[in-house]
């Protein structure tokens, strides 16, 4: 059973996205939103722990915060909204890390 974890919270605020990367299974995804996705950019407090992990971020929320393509961890895919609907729809459960 494969679960899409939710993160919008940035790594440098709290630490959901520690908690979400260490009970991941092999078959689960990493979303992140919002503020979320200062855990995407490479060298970052969060890039070491991704590494090897499936993890997307939201392209209008990368945007928004002045953050672009070049400056994130390596295998971090970038989707639209309706990337962010076909996640929601290929795995099973979705856990929001709020």
């Amino acid at each position: 059973m494969s679960i899409l974890h939710l993160v919008n919270k940035s790594p440098y605020e709290n630490s959901n996205l520690d908690t979400a990367s260490s009970i991941m299974k092999s078959d689960d995804m990493l979303l992140l939103i919002e503020d979320g996705v200062y855990g995407a950019v490479k060298s970052g407090k969060a890039s070491a722990m991704l590494a090897g992990r499936k993890v997307t971020a939201l392209g209008p929320d990368l945007a928004a915060r002045g953050i672009s393509v070049d400056k994130l961890a390596d295998d971090i895919e970038v989707i639209d909204y309706a990337g962010f609907v076909d996640l929601v729809e290929t795995n099973d459960k979705v856990q929001s890390w709020l």
